[in-house]
């Protein structure tokens, strides 16, 4: 069985997140767990909070044992970006685009 936890609109980058990623898919939860939580990036502490929810939502929704889930899949989606205007010299603006993602996190159970 699959449950699935989702962050929209993550304050980060895809391309950062999907660095953070491809550490840990296709783990063992517990693994991917310690993996995230010694991971010094702002995208593993996302992650780690993330991934709590949907062991959570595994063992709440559906029952399943904690020990037997495994990480299925892992997306990293671009969001729609924020657009904003810096002051520069002689009355111009540059534009800076801060991006975000979605993050998605397939949990299931091992067979």
């Amino acid at each position: 069985m699959e449950v699935t936890a989702k962050l929209n609109h993550a304050p980060l980058s895809p391309q950062k997140g999907r660095l953070i990623a491809d550490l840990v898919r296709n783990m063992k939860v517990a693994e991917a767990l310690d993996v995230l939580k010694f991971t010094p990036k702002k995208g593993a502490k996302l992650m780690y909070k993330l991934l709590q929810s949907a062991i959570a939502n595994a063992e709440n929704n559906i029952g399943a044992d904690v020990d037997e889930l495994k990480l299925g899949t892992v997306y990293v989606d671009e969001a729609p970006r924020l657009k904003r205007m810096s002051p520069r010299a002689k009355g111009r603006g540059d534009r800076i685009t801060k991006r975000r993602c979605h993050i998605t996190i397939i949990v299931s159970d091992e067979e």
